[in-house]
């Protein structure tokens, strides 16, 4: 086996990572003062399955976390507060943060409603200063929004993430050119993108607890050890990161599912659940405009013991039928009962190709 061991040129560029602070808690603060100080989360009913989507900082230092069953979140903190989403409320935020992007640059990529990269590399506001246009972004939302908002400026969108983190909440870090060695040399492994429990764990046990530990070995040993993402830590533990901050998102999937309060028994009650399911379906794939973009169709089945199964085939058009027919064929996996149930489609990749972007704002 060989490897490239032909150096990286790493092109400097002026990186914004933006992200506003527990988004959602912090809309619902805004509209409501006598909720701020007291231990929040936004989600689904402890008593329904209902799972943490965020919370404040109150709720935070209770160990609370997003993606935390609301069960589990109210017996660390009995007097959490919990406020259902009211995603319109939050979709109007974000077109209004996305607004304020603009001003600065095109060149922008959303992970999500509260958080994007901005590539100001060509930025002429504020002299091209990639700190006082974060500044001002970060003023603005305050003013316009009415919420706080973290960022990081950096020479990367590596860098830029793990900066915005730095400071929260209401913070901005910034890590200037020469300033990533040193920066980089001291960062924990684990801070590192890709690297989860199992591989920290693995690297921990290797005896490499920060970055630079991790550049006392060779590309060809990582790769050994970890395989395609050896090249990546390789890459990272040097603060190198290549990748664009690119302007739109494709996407490639719509789906919808539901969480049910009582497990269906048997396959026969979750087949009765297939209308309403695919109705809902109907109607995201509609207003997503991606009718003519179905390439594929799936179902998603959580079992009563949190096992998921997924079972997909090649189709053009939305069929209940076919949707069954992959329903039944997931739930003979397992034959338990049932605690969630999905249906969704699967985009051809040449919409990018037929210029209908869909958008995540």
């Amino acid at each position: 086996m060989s490897f490239n061991l032909t150096p990286t040129i790493c092109v400097l560029k002026k990186i914004i990572h933006c992200d506003c602070d527990c988004f959602y808690a912090s809309i619902e603060m805004r509209d409501d003062p006598s909720l701020r100080g007291r231990p929040l989360a936004i989600g689904g009913q402890p008593d329904q399955r209902g799972v943490v989507a965020t919370c404040n900082y109150e709720a935070r230092r209770f160990g609370i976390r997003s993606a935390m069953p609301m069960s589990q979140a109210v017996r660390r903190c009995p007097e959490l507060l919990i406020l259902p989403p009211t995603m319109e409320k939050y979709r109007i935020a974000s077109r209004q943060i996305l607004a304020i992007y603009r001003d600065y640059t095109e060149a922008i990529e959303p992970l999500s409603l509260d958080e994007a990269y901005l590539d100001v590399s060509q930025a002429t506001s504020h002299h091209g200063s990639a700190t006082l246009i974060a500044r001002e972004i970060r003023a603005r939302i305050a003013d316009t929004v009415g919420i706080t908002a973290s960022a990081g400026v950096a020479p990367n969108k590596f860098l830029a993430k793990i900066a915005s983190d730095w400071n929260k909440p209401d913070g901005l870090f910034v890590i200037l050119p020469d300033q990533v060695e040193e920066f980089v040399a001291a960062l924990p492994v684990a801070r590192l993108f890709g690297v989860g429990k199992v591989t920290a764990a693995k690297l921990h046990s290797m005896g490499i607890q920060e970055c630079r530990d991790l550049r006392a070995w060779s590309l060809a040993d990582l790769m050994q050890h970890f395989g395609k993402l050896g090249n990546s830590l390789y890459q990272l533990c040097r603060g190198i990161d290549l990748r664009e901050v690119r302007a739109s998102s494709e996407r490639k999937s719509v789906s919808t599912e539901e969480t049910y309060v009582h497990d269906l028994p048997d396959l026969t009650a979750c087949v009765a659940e297939l209308p309403a399911l695919y109705a809902s379906l109907q109607q995201r794939v509609q207003r997503a405009d991606a009718i003519s973009h179905i390439h594929k169709l799936y179902v998603k089945i959580r079992f009563s013991d949190f096992r998921i199964t997924t079972v997909e085939c090649v189709s053009k058009t939305l069929d209940i039928g076919l949707f069954q027919q992959l329903l039944e064929t997931g739930f003979q996996r397992r034959q338990l009962p049932v605690r969630l149930l999905g249906l969704g489609v699967r985009l051809a990749e040449t919409e990018a190709a037929s210029g209908q972007q869909l958008g995540l704002f």
